[in-house]
């Protein structure tokens, strides 16, 4: 495959000699494409771990010279998944840009409704689509079985559910924004629509059940997590510092609130910390073989300042939840702990789905609010040249900044979207999964699996990250100190894997895994 020069660049960078490397191209069942590579010593110990992210697009670069009123509508086609979260992400960073401070409470209300329907789906979709096949059958089972496919056959109401749990969340998207994906529905200073009461009667004819399987989806995962709790505990499990949103009060936020940052022991790092001044906060570090950067504490430094965002830094984050079966299961969740928050991260799920939990119970309490069938949807004040917007997406917290000159135009924009934030913590957690799995000789397709559940678990959107496009065959190859390839294998769109062998004309043909 012919590959343009600076992506080469970034596929051979510089690796420490004498040692032997292992690539994963692309990563299967993960929003986007992205590859692994291992680098391993003499002895087959892992001493370094990188998820790359080597197709590029440049979003940042060419939405400027746009108007900024274009921002909520144009970022969201970054991804397909959570457009939500770059919609308002980027509608609270052009509220600033017209000078508003505070929405009406219709607006705000709409807006926060939406990413409570946009959460619960992708949450949805990612445990019971991409996650579940493997917590249910296990991560060694075969690969044409251990699919959402496999799970329909299988566990046809846990797959009904999570169809179902998504349908819904797609719909209070497309009754609050317009449409079920890249909707128009927060404009600069406000919302564009409020509810009817049709609108509302709809969505609230179906939440009680919403809420009761996501119930059932909480108990099934925390059921799976304790069921092998000290294998689950191990999985993955790196000790990492935690960022969020948070509320005044500690509580749980995904729409608006401080940040706060705690390290591995829960001690604070900072709390409810302004997100307009993230820049004095955090940092990025650049890497020579990837496109996505390496944020981290600017007071810790770039080797003990790396975080993780998410589901399982928000529950570790927050104090409380709003919503009292959300705050029953917290309460459960940081008992697990036994004093210290949880680092594995297969924990991640548990978190995930406490928070879908809460998504469901909040959309109910948002629809028998009156305020969301008002009818005062804008404010607008002067304008201003900044305006920084922040979120958190359901994989993470969300960064939006922009700056724009006299006539409107975007001059510059910045975004760090979650994936970007957990770059570091899934580093660790392949290599963690990796020292554990790879014997280093014999290359198989349910060791690549571990390392990808490990990389699932986080839910990375690769897309978002680094705004990839394309498709790439997946490529695992194990090389040796001096160069020579030892083992190789191919795993096709449809799953299947293939031991590369060499013909007696040289090229490479299938073996049979």
């Amino acid at each position: 495959m012919h590959r343009h020069p600076e992506v080469a660049r970034l596929e051979t960078a510089p690796q420490p000699a004498g040692l032997k490397r292992i690539a994963i191209d692309p990563l299967t069942r993960v929003e986007g494409h992205g590859k692994v590579t291992l680098l391993q010593d003499a002895e087959h110990r892992i001493q370094q771990a990188r998820l790359h992210i080597v197709e590029f697009r440049g979003f940042e670069k060419f939405i400027q010279g746009r108007p900024y009123w274009e921002l909520p509508v144009m970022v969201q086609r970054l991804c397909g998944i959570c457009p939500v979260s770059h919609h308002l992400a980027a509608a609270k960073a052009t509220d600033q840009l017209v000078g508003v401070d505070q929405l009406t409470p219709t607006a705000e209300k709409v807006r926060r409704l939406m990413h409570l329907g946009q959460t619960l789906q992708s949450h949805a979709l990612h445990f019971f689509h991409l996650s579940s096949p493997d917590l249910l059958f296990g991560f060694d089972d075969a690969v044409a079985h251990r699919n959402i496919v496999g799970v329909i056959q299988d566990h046809p109401e846990i797959a009904k559910q999570g169809v179902l749990l998504r349908k819904y969340g797609q719909e209070v998207i497309r009754v609050t924004s317009g449409k079920r994906i890249h909707g128009t529905g927060a404009i600069p200073g406000g919302v564009n629509k409020a509810l009817t009461a049709a609108e509302r009667d709809y969505l609230l004819a179906d939440v009680e059940q919403m809420i009761a399987w996501g119930e059932t989806a909480v108990q099934l995962m925390k059921r799976v997590f304790l069921s092998n709790a000290d294998y689950h505990y191990r999985f993955g499990a790196v000790d990492a510092n935690t960022l969020s949103l948070v509320g005044p009060d500690g509580a749980f936020e995904l729409y608006h609130g401080g940040l706060r940052a705690r390290d591995p022991d829960g001690g604070e790092i900072f709390d409810y910390q302004d997100y307009r001044q993230y820049e004095e906060l955090l940092r990025e570090e650049i890497k020579p073989w990837s496109y996505m950067k390496f944020p981290f504490i600017a007071s810790l430094g770039p080797a003990r300042g790396w975080y993780r965002v998410g589901p399982l830094a928000r529950v570790n984050n927050c104090e409380r939840f709003a919503t009292p079966l959300a705050e029953q299961e917290r309460e459960d969740f940081r008992a697990a702990g036994e004093g210290r928050p949880l680092q594995a991260a297969l924990a991640t799920h548990w978190a995930r789905l406490i928070e879908l939990l809460y998504c469901a119970e909040g959309i109910q309490e948002l629809l028998h609010d009156p305020d969301l069938l008002g009818t005062d949807l804008l404010v607008s004040g002067e304008r201003r040249s900044r305006g920084i917007g922040v979120v958190e997406a359901p994989r993470g917290t969300l960064f939006h900044h922009y700056e724009i000159d006299e006539d409107g135009l975007v001059r510059k924009a910045n975004l760090i979207v979650s994936t970007t934030n957990n770059n570091q913590a899934m580093n660790a957690s392949i290599r963690q999964v990796a020292a554990h799995y790879l014997d280093g000789h014999e290359l198989t397709e349910p060791l690549l699996n571990h390392i990808e559940v490990a990389i699932r678990a986080y839910d990375p959107c690769l897309s978002c990250a680094t705004h990839a496009m394309g498709r790439m065959p997946l490529e695992l190859e194990l090389v040796d100190a001096a160069g020579c390839c030892l083992d190789r294998l191919y795993k096709g769109p449809d799953g299947r894997v293939e031991r590369l062998v060499e013909g007696a004309d040289g090229a490479l043909v299938g073996g049979g895994a």
